[in-house]
Formats: C-alpha cells, sequence, structure tokens
C-alpha cells in the first residue's frame, strides 16, 4: 500500500532502538526523509547507517536529549519543518508512588508531558500553514489500564492525551492530525530488562517471569516492534487524514474492555 508521505520529512524522537526505531524504519521504507534520535551517539550512528542500508532512504542522526532545550533546538536545526513528528520518550521506572519525591514527580511530568507539548509547539505552525501534519505520541497501555508501580507514568502520559485531545481538534480542519499509540507489550530491551527484574525480584527463572506476561496477553505472545512501526505509518500516511485525537491501544487484546 502506497501511504501517500514519500519525500516527507519526519522527526521520531528516541529512535535509537526500539519501538522508536520501529517507527523510523517504517517511514523510512514509506519513502519520508528521517531525523532519528539518541542519547548514545555511538549506537545512533550504528542505527542510522543500518536504516540506510535497509530502507534506502535518507536518514539523519542527532544525538541528544530530546528534554533539553539544546536537544529540541538540534532536532529542528537539522529539520526545521517537519511534516511528521513522532514524540517518543523513556518513561521513569517502576517504583512504589510512596517513594516519588516532588522532583521525582516534576521529573517525570516534564519527560513524559511537557516535552512533547513543547515540540508540537515547534512544528505545528508550519504543518497547518502547509496543510499537511501528522503528530504520532507514544503513550503507554497503562494510559487505559493503569500500573501500580507505573504511577508516574500513567499520569503524566495520561495528561499529554488530555492536553492534546482539545489540540487535536484545532488543527483537524488544516489536515493536521494528532493520535496516541498505546503499546502493550512488545519486544524490545526495555521490555526484556523488565523481565529480569522481575524474576529476581520473585525469585523465579527468566522463562518463568516471560510466561506470566505472555499470559496475560490473550494473543498469547509478544508483539513485534514492526508491527508498532507499521501501525506508526499508516497514522501518518496520507489515508489517515480523518483520523484524529484517537488513542490506538497495540496490546494483543490485555486491556479488557470494549471502548
Amino acid at each position: 500500500m502506497d501511504l501517500g508521505i514519500a519525500g516527507r520529512k519526519a522527526i521520531v524522537c528516541a529512535s535509537s532502538r526500539g519501538l522508536g526505531r520501529a517507527c523510523a524504519k517504517a517511514l523510512a521504507e514509506a519513502g519520508c526523509e528521517v531525523v532519528i534520535n539518541g542519547l548514545d551517539k555511538d549506537r545512533l550512528a550504528a542505527t542510522a547507517e543500518e536504516l540506510r542500508k535497509e530502507t534506502g532512504a535518507k536518514i539523519v542522526a542527532v544525538a541528544g536529549d530530546v528534554a533539553s532545550p539544546e536537544g529540541q533546538k538540534a532536532l529542528f536545526a537539522a529539520c526545521p519543518e517537519p511534516d511528521i513528528l513522532v514524540n517518543n520518550n523513556a518513561g521513569p521506572p517502576f517504583r512504589d508512588f510512596r517513594d516519588l519525591d516532588r522532583q521525582k514527580m516534576i521529573d517525570g511530568v516534564v519527560g513524559n508531558m511537557i516535552v512533547a507539548v513543547e515540540l508540537v509547539q515547534k512544528a505545528i505552525d508550519p504543518m497547518v500553514a502547509k496543510k499537511f501534519g501528522r503528530i504520532v505520541n507514544i503513550t503507554s497501555g497503562s494510559v487505559k489500564m493503569p500500573l501500580f508501580g507505573l504511577d508516574l507514568s500513567s499520569g503524566a502520559r495520561a495528561g499529554l492525551t488530555a492536553f492534546l485531545a482539545g489540540v487535536a481538534r484545532s488543527v483537524a480542519a488544516a489536515n493536521v492530525t494528532i493520535n496516541f499509540m498505546l503499546p502493550g507489550i512488545f519486544d524490545t530491551d526495555r521490555f526484556r530488562s523488565n523481565v529480569v527484574s522481575t524474576a529476581e525480584k520473585r525469585g523465579t527463572s527468566y522463562d518463568q517471569a516471560l510466561k506470566l506476561n505472555i499470559d496475560s496477553v490473550p494473543a498469547r505472545r509478544i508483539g513485534t516492534p514492526d508491527e508498532f512501526g507499521a501501525t506508526c505509518a499508516f497514522l501518518c500516511s496520507a489515508q489517515a487524514g480523518y483520523i484524529t485525537g484517537q488513542n490506538i491501544l497495540i496490546d494483543g487484546g490485555r486491556f479488557p474492555g470494549a471502548f
């Protein structure tokens, strides 16, 4: 399927690995020029070279912290007027809410809400002027199904969802869409490290901890990053202009609800 976005310019945040990388790859396969981003310069450079070989697309690597003014400035220096913006940032670690002090809570809200809003502020007016824009925010399945220990992540990402819901309606007439992708369990380094941590805490083996996760998913498997990336690319496509302000849950049926 031709997504109608060949030649479009995209910024994909936190994309040196995991779900961000999968989104960057899918957009590159659709013919976009993609700016990728990450903290580790060597890993980012390796990812950029891999994506060039895999897709033949123009890939620009911008190392830096997307949460910092300097990191954001570098992103928009590389791509001043993106047609596509994929917001992504690592969430705070599992932690009992009793252990959260004020600074930890502020850091979580900045990382998983304020940063995305700042990037949308920078990108949205040129999109409106061009009558084309696609903004996808990677949040979490915990926005709809909060999990104890991820309270800060859930709260900050839910705040972003509510904040941008009204913004999405305000720019829809200009063919600018804002949507949210809510991942469940996907085969990423972060997920694998969480399985290791869970196994250690429970005194079980890695395989036993992994099975517990898989058994919680009606599809009885872990999602693949490529599946996630393909959904992201569709939301950024020319054909997805009538989808906006929506939460797309991708979790193999784990959320037990119809709405």
